[in-house]
Protein backbone atom coordinates (compact mmCIF):
# COMPACT_ATOMS: atom_id res chain seq x y z
CA UNK A 1 0.00 0.00 0.00
CA UNK A 2 1.34 3.45 -0.89
CA UNK A 3 1.68 6.15 1.54
CA UNK A 4 -1.18 8.21 1.75
CA UNK A 5 -2.28 11.31 4.07
CA UNK A 6 -5.81 11.31 5.70
CA UNK A 7 -6.39 14.95 6.80
CA UNK A 8 -9.24 15.26 8.82
CA UNK A 9 -10.87 18.55 9.43
CA UNK A 10 -14.07 19.84 11.85
CA UNK A 11 -16.52 21.19 9.98
CA UNK A 12 -19.38 23.82 10.83
CA UNK A 13 -21.86 22.56 8.05
CA UNK A 14 -20.92 19.59 6.49
CA UNK A 15 -22.65 20.21 2.94
CA UNK A 16 -21.08 23.69 3.06
CA UNK A 17 -17.89 22.19 3.27
CA UNK A 18 -18.53 19.40 0.71
CA UNK A 19 -19.54 22.47 -1.72
CA UNK A 20 -16.46 24.10 -0.91
CA UNK A 21 -14.12 21.35 -1.63
CA UNK A 22 -15.80 20.54 -4.85
CA UNK A 23 -15.64 23.62 -6.39
CA UNK A 24 -11.73 23.75 -5.35
CA UNK A 25 -11.46 20.29 -7.58
CA UNK A 26 -11.69 17.38 -4.60
CA UNK A 27 -13.86 14.78 -5.52
CA UNK A 28 -16.41 13.26 -3.22
CA UNK A 29 -15.86 9.61 -2.09
CA UNK A 30 -19.21 8.35 -0.96
CA UNK A 31 -18.25 4.77 0.21
CA UNK A 32 -16.55 6.83 2.79
CA UNK A 33 -19.01 9.68 3.80
CA UNK A 34 -22.10 9.76 5.44
CA UNK A 35 -24.70 12.19 7.17
CA UNK A 36 -21.81 13.16 9.38
CA UNK A 37 -18.64 12.90 7.31
CA UNK A 38 -17.33 13.53 4.13
CA UNK A 39 -14.37 11.78 2.21
CA UNK A 40 -13.23 14.39 -0.14
CA UNK A 41 -10.14 13.41 -2.54
CA UNK A 42 -7.87 15.60 -3.88
CA UNK A 43 -5.43 12.48 -5.34
CA UNK A 44 -4.97 9.02 -4.81
CA UNK A 45 -2.93 9.62 -2.22
CA UNK A 46 -4.72 12.38 -0.37
CA UNK A 47 -7.94 12.89 1.46
CA UNK A 48 -9.48 15.00 3.22
CA UNK A 49 -12.10 14.25 5.64
CA UNK A 50 -14.59 16.48 6.66
CA UNK A 51 -16.30 15.94 10.30
CA UNK A 52 -19.60 17.55 11.32
CA UNK A 53 -18.63 18.53 14.99
CA UNK A 54 -20.26 15.75 17.29
CA UNK A 55 -18.20 13.37 15.05
CA UNK A 56 -15.04 15.22 15.49
CA UNK A 57 -15.66 14.40 19.47
CA UNK A 58 -16.11 10.73 18.77
CA UNK A 59 -11.89 10.87 17.66
CA UNK A 60 -10.82 13.83 20.25
CA UNK A 61 -11.72 15.34 23.76
CA UNK A 62 -9.29 18.42 22.55
CA UNK A 63 -11.27 21.67 21.65
CA UNK A 64 -12.28 22.64 18.35
CA UNK A 65 -10.00 25.74 17.31
CA UNK A 66 -12.05 29.27 16.68
CA UNK A 67 -12.07 29.91 12.87
CA UNK A 68 -9.75 32.92 13.15
CA UNK A 69 -6.85 30.41 14.45
CA UNK A 70 -4.21 28.35 12.64
CA UNK A 71 -2.27 25.10 14.17
CA UNK A 72 -1.51 23.83 10.46
CA UNK A 73 -1.44 24.94 6.54
CA UNK A 74 -1.41 22.34 4.35
CA UNK A 75 -0.07 22.66 1.28
CA UNK A 76 -0.98 21.34 -2.05
CA UNK A 77 1.19 21.27 -5.17
CA UNK A 78 -0.78 22.93 -8.19
CA UNK A 79 0.71 22.35 -12.09
CA UNK A 80 0.95 26.06 -12.71
CA UNK A 81 0.71 29.56 -11.01
CA UNK A 82 -2.66 29.96 -12.68
CA UNK A 83 -4.03 26.54 -11.07
CA UNK A 84 -3.13 28.65 -7.84
CA UNK A 85 -4.79 32.09 -8.31
CA UNK A 86 -7.70 29.87 -9.90
CA UNK A 87 -7.71 28.17 -6.90
CA UNK A 88 -7.83 30.56 -4.52
CA UNK A 89 -10.77 32.87 -6.83
CA UNK A 90 -12.78 29.54 -6.11
CA UNK A 91 -12.05 29.85 -2.49
CA UNK A 92 -13.28 32.93 -2.19
CA UNK A 93 -15.99 32.96 -4.50
CA UNK A 94 -17.17 29.44 -2.12
CA UNK A 95 -17.46 30.72 0.66
CA UNK A 96 -13.83 31.00 1.80
CA UNK A 97 -11.02 34.13 2.46
CA UNK A 98 -8.61 34.55 -0.06
CA UNK A 99 -5.02 35.60 0.25
CA UNK A 100 -4.72 35.43 3.86
CA UNK A 101 -1.23 35.96 4.11
CA UNK A 102 0.74 37.99 0.94
CA UNK A 103 1.33 36.42 -1.93
CA UNK A 104 4.21 34.66 -1.94
CA UNK A 105 6.40 34.71 -5.31
CA UNK A 106 9.83 33.56 -5.46
CA UNK A 107 10.02 33.10 -9.36
CA UNK A 108 10.72 29.37 -9.25
CA UNK A 109 7.49 28.86 -6.59
CA UNK A 110 5.02 30.75 -6.53
CA UNK A 111 1.64 30.55 -3.45
CA UNK A 112 -1.21 32.26 -2.35
CA UNK A 113 -3.13 30.53 0.98
CA UNK A 114 -7.08 30.87 1.73
CA UNK A 115 -9.16 29.72 4.48
CA UNK A 116 -11.91 27.33 4.19
CA UNK A 117 -15.52 28.70 5.64
CA UNK A 118 -14.04 27.14 9.27
CA UNK A 119 -11.23 28.97 8.90
CA UNK A 120 -8.39 26.06 8.14
CA UNK A 121 -5.64 26.95 6.16
CA UNK A 122 -4.71 26.18 2.64
CA UNK A 123 -1.98 27.20 0.80
CA UNK A 124 -1.43 25.93 -2.85
CA UNK A 125 2.16 26.47 -4.17
CA UNK A 126 3.70 25.91 -7.44
CA UNK A 127 7.09 25.07 -8.03
CA UNK A 128 9.53 24.83 -10.80
CA UNK A 129 12.45 22.93 -9.44
CA UNK A 130 14.98 23.35 -12.61
CA UNK A 131 14.56 26.96 -11.68
CA UNK A 132 15.54 27.05 -7.77
CA UNK A 133 18.21 29.56 -7.23
CA UNK A 134 21.86 27.66 -7.01
CA UNK A 135 22.60 28.90 -3.75
CA UNK A 136 18.80 27.82 -2.05
CA UNK A 137 19.10 24.26 -3.50
CA UNK A 138 22.78 23.99 -1.42
CA UNK A 139 21.76 22.17 2.11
Amino acid sequence: MPKMIFVNLPVADLKTSMAFYTALGFTNNPAFSDETAACMVWSEAIYVMLLTHAKWRTFTARPIPPPTSSEVMLSLSCESREAVDAMNAAAAAHGGEADINPIQDLGFMYGRDFADPDGHAWGPVWMDPSAIPHEQQAG
